[in-house]
């Protein structure tokens, strides 16, 4: 058996993830290793993500250390992964993906409906913001970093009255107390790759490949590799007002694809099935794009483009 050297982010959530994929090689005999690694995006908590602008920002120092050969595979929550790998690497496995939509957390209310006029709410992303505008106008929608803990606890001492977060982070945690309303994709459309691990490689590493395989999930890589190559075709990262969600459904694919203006003003929502995972991602973005999104896009990249890039 093999000594594999784990390189992963160092927050509660990523050394969960980073864990529980050493557990299952180290069930395989594997000896396992495990290097935690700051990134950019640890590195910049009081500037909000959409903000920053960066591809790449939880990843980048993560890949330096796989081609440095300081660790042999990284564990990444997939959404954080930019669509298109750099030269010389490579994604040898997509796992089973949890529940890859978003939730409402609140103290105080129950759902999104019960929320008073002008209430504040958290989010660390355009996406979410945008959906929720457009369903809710009328609300205070805030920027939140910080890792999983850390949005809790704001929401538990009333900096907020509500927040929005992942469902599988906060499941994989254990943080489930405040959760109150699991909300479908058709009003809050999850990003590209929700709910799943991406484990990448060195490019052209046999051995290591072999070791890995098992983990990949045949129906995951399928959806959310549809999901990506919507993304990719729409030129986003993971910081945009982008939503995918596609599913296997009696052998097909089908996606969501969702596209709107942060102020929720202007949605743009295509829904397509098909076979082939990167055709069906492509042709719905193209529909998107034809439908106005190419507007949409340009206008939020220009509102960013100026912010600072990251040191």
């Amino acid at each position: 058996m093999a000594r594999l050297r784990i390189g992963s982010r160092g927050s509660q959530l990523a050394l969960w993830q980073a864990h529980h994929i050493s557990d299952l090689l180290r069930e395989r005999g594997h000896e396992i290793e495990l290097e935690i690694i700051k990134t950019t995006g640890d590195k910049i908590t009081d500037v909000a993500l959409a903000k920053v602008g960066t591809k790449g920002m939880f990843t980048k120092e993560i890949e330096e250390a796989l081609a440095e050969r300081r660790v042999d595979l990284a564990v990444h929550s997939l959404k954080d992964l930019p669509t298109e790998l750099p030269p010389g690497f490579e994604l040898v496995a997509i796992t089973k993906r949890v529940n890859p939509h978003d939730v409402f957390l609140s103290v105080t209310y129950d759902c999104i409906d019960s929320l008073p006029k002008g209430a504040r709410v958290g989010t660390s992303s355009l996406r979410r913001q945008a959906q929720l505008k457009a369903f809710r106008s009328d609300l205070d929608v805030h920027p939140l970093r910080g890792n999983v803990d850390t949005r809790v606890r704001k929401l538990e001492q009333g900096e907020y009255d509500a927040i929005i977060l992942a469902a599988a982070g906060l499941t994989r945690l254990g943080k489930t107390q405040f959760i109150r309303e699991y909300l479908p994709e058709k009003f809050m459309c999850p990003a590209a790759g929700q709910g799943a691990l991406g484990i990448e490689i060195r490019e052209g590493d046999a051995e290591t490949r072999k070791h890995l395989e098992f983990l990949n999930d045949p129906d995951s890589r399928a959806a959310t590799i549809c999901e990506r190559a919507l993304l990719n075709k729409l030129g986003g990262g993971c910081q945009v007002p982008i939503g995918a969600f596609a599913e296997v459904k009696d052998g097909r694919l089908q996606l969501t694809g969702v596209v709107a203006r942060p102020d929720g003003s202007e949605v743009l929502r295509e829904y397509q099935q098909g076979s082939d995972p990167v055709k069906l991602g492509e042709r719905v973005a193209d529909a998107l794009l034809q439908r106005g999104a190419v507007q949409i896009l340009e206008d939020v990249y220009g509102a960013t483009a100026a912010t600072p890039q990251q040191p």
